[in-house]
């Protein structure tokens, strides 16, 4: 009797090996790292904060340093231009010879004052990505502040602060951030403010969505029973809960607000000279770009490739923060 209750040979022992706990972070960096065209786009999106930073201190020139006298010189990099590339020729013409820079080398080229356009380029980096970043920020905190009391409270509250998001939608956003910069003058603080101000709807409208949903569940109900005060269920019981989603949507406004720096300082509405941002920098080059088309096409390429990578980091980021999202 004994030898029918023998247990059984079990070859596949090792999986019944209990699975590791990963904490979450851990779990986010493995899937994030799994798609190769986030990690592509976030190792690209690292070159230009590192041009940003220490780009203006390897060029050996400044941003607003004017010189007649080599305006207009083509790109030229040291070893690259052997390769008949990038080697400071305009047609069959070496410029540098021609105005006496036979020894100088401007990776970018310069501009019709005689600029480096590489150490603008970097500059131009730096303020675009601020800009960026610092407008997303704001729209974080403006939308999850007011997504999350309009949720919270519903009834009349949530009625009112609703029909003012849709006047607000109704209006342009173009419309909203022109009349903005204007009245605040143009510059990189009055726009971060006007990016700021003018694309916070969509984060409070998504916080509200879930805000509604999760003010239900049993864990909010038991905090208000114990007598806990509202903005410690808000910021502890419900906000946690929406941390994920609230960064996916804050990452994927950055190249939108960076998309509208560069139209702004495109229409001559953005960052003022002698500083630079990349939209600047395709309104200069523009304006010559018959002529000298690299000081238009440098700039626009990186800027296209900026945006590229900002999207795909947004898409990674959404997978990896959000699991139910993976298959949309």
């Amino acid at each position: 009797m004994t030898d029918r209750f023998a247990f059984a040979a079990r070859d596949n022992a090792a999986a019944d090996k209990p699975v590791e706990n990963k904490p979450r972070w851990a779990e986010t960096i493995a899937v994030f790292s799994k798609n190769k065209g986030a990690v592509i786009g976030f190792a690209f999106l690292l070159l230009m904060i590192i041009l940003a930073i220490a780009g203006p201190m390897v060029s050996g020139y400044t941003y607003d340093g004017i010189e007649l006298s080599r305006q207009n010189l083509p790109p030229r990099i040291q070893g690259i231009e052997r390769l008949g590339i990038f080697n400071g020729t305009l047609g069959d013409r070496n410029m540098y010879e021609a105005k006496g820079y036979g020894g100088s080398y401007f990776w970018f080229g310069t501009d019709k004052l005689g600029r480096d356009l590489f150490t603008r380029f970097c500059c131009g980096v730096r303020i675009s990505l601020i800009i960026g970043a610092i407008s997303a920020l704001l729209n974080m905190i403006i939308g999850v502040a007011f997504g999350l009391v309009s949720g919270y409270y519903g009834g009349k509250p949530d009625l009112l602060m609703q029909r003012f998001i849709e006047v607000l939608n109704g209006i342009p956003t173009l419309v909203i951030v022109s009349l903005l910069v204007i009245v605040l003058k143009p510059g990189m603080m009055s726009i971060i403010i006007t990016m700021g101000l003018a694309q916070w709807t969509g984060t409070a409208r998504l916080v509200r969505a879930n805000t509604l949903r999760l003010k239900e569940t049993e864990h909010v109900l038991a905090s208000k029973t114990l007598g806990t005060s509202t903005v410690k269920i808000l910021f502890r019981e419900i906000f946690p809960n929406l941390l994920s989603s609230v960064i996916v949507i804050a990452m994927m406004s950055v190249p939108g607000a960076i998309f509208m720096e560069a139209f702004l300082s495109f229409v001559g509405l953005g960052i003022p000279n002698p500083e630079a941002s990349l939209g600047s920098l395709i309104n200069d080059g523009y304006q010559s770009m018959l002529l000298y088309p690299f000081q238009m096409t440098i700039p626009a390429v990186f800027f296209a490739l900026l945006m590229l990578a900002l999207n795909i980091i947004g898409d990674g980021l959404r997978d990896a923060l959000d699991p139910t999202q993976r298959q949309i």
